[in-house]
């Protein structure tokens, strides 16, 4: 008998002969169902033209099997129209603070990437998170906690991805994509640094970011900056910053009890996505440009319901002589965001 054919027997005695913890028997194998939902009407001051959409209709499903084994599904209904699976993912609890994960989420890289479209501050996200790093995958990860209290925690990430695109699955590859991140809270200041290596075509491009985010009673200010690097000179490094403060305060207006303004000012260099045109050059897919948003909220807020109606103006600053596509330039947008 061979020794796979052994450790095979043994571990399923093992698991046959254990019994049921206690803790075990308190898993709540029940899944939690939570949605978002999120409509606006936008305006281009420009020229005037304007639209409404249903920007997210996302419904997650998560839950345990076991003190250790979690999962996680979301769905968006109606990104703008459109349909599509974004995360469906199994992680266990291999030892004390470890943790592996598998599946389809996002690539552990960068901070306001990760701010789902129930937690926006603003009507749209920044060119960090929207452009330069808003990356989904297949693959799997580590995650370690070595520490974590009151005052102060870490949490160290690390994986490999399919470099193609989350809806085709069926690609045999023979260059991977790559993202770790370090995460790091002292009091109520985070600090966070990771690298990212991608290559959705035959360029590999590589990522390094850092951000800082401060809390402290009703303020939350944090900034972000990011660069991207393409191999062999096939395109320029572009950059990117983003910096914005959140003040908020209770209300009684209406059904709302909580108010909220916000200031952002963000910006990038031009932007390639890594696609190439018919002669196989790198095409620059985002203008340079910078913007400052300002903007305020009424939110509604009652354990796990949440609900908020948002007014946004940004006014952006492109190099002379750049044709501003249509939308993307100065718009107030009207936001209607509810969750539960």
């Amino acid at each position: 008998m061979s020794i796979l054919k052994v450790f095979t027997a043994a571990a399923v005695c093992l698991m046959c002969a254990a019994p049921m913890s206690a803790e075990e028997e308190k898993v709540d194998l029940v899944p939690k169902i939570h949605g978002a939902l999120r409509t606006r009407w936008e305006m281009d001051t420009e020229d005037g033209a304007n639209r409404f959409q249903v920007r997210n209709a996302r419904v997650t499903l998560d839950g345990k099997i076991a003190p250790s084994i979690d999962y996680f599904v979301q769905t968006d209904l109606c990104n703008a129209g459109k349909m599509q699976i974004l995360d469906a993912w199994g992680r266990i609890g291999i030892a004390d603070g470890l943790k592996f994960q598998a599946g389809q989420f996002r690539m552990p890289f960068g901070t306001d990437c990760f701010k789902a479209p129930s937690n926006y501050i603003f009507a749209n996200r920044s060119f960090i998170g929207k452009q330069m790093c808003n990356v989904r995958a297949v693959g799997a990860k580590l995650s370690y906690t070595p520490f974590s209290t009151q005052f102060n925690d870490m949490l160290i990430e690390g994986g490999a991805f399919n470099p193609t695109v989350i809806t085709d699955h069926n690609k045999w590859v023979k260059t991977l994509a790559y993202a770790a991140k370090i995460a790091y809270r002292v009091r109520n200041v985070k600090f966070a640094t990771g690298v990212q290596s991608i290559e959705p075509d035959s360029v590999r491009m590589n990522l390094l970011g850092g951000s800082v985010t401060w809390t402290c009673g009703r303020w939350l200010v944090e900034g972000e900056y990011m660069n991207k690097h393409y191999t062999h000179k096939s395109h320029k490094s572009a950059h990117a910053y983003n910096i914005y403060a959140d003040y908020h305060f209770p209300v009684k207006a209406g059904v709302f009890n909580q108010a909220s303004v916000q200031a952002r000012v963000d910006g990038m260099t031009a932007h390639s996505s890594g696609t190439r045109n018919a002669e196989g050059y790198l095409i620059t897919n985002n203008a340079a440009r910078n913007r400052v948003t300002v903007g305020g909220t009424l939110t509604y807020k009652y354990k796990a319901v949440h609900c908020d109606v948002r007014l946004d103006y940004e006014k952006y600053f492109y190099h002379h002589g750049v044709t501003v596509p249509e939308g993307d330039g100065d718009k107030i947008t009207a936001e209607m965001v509810i969750r539960f």
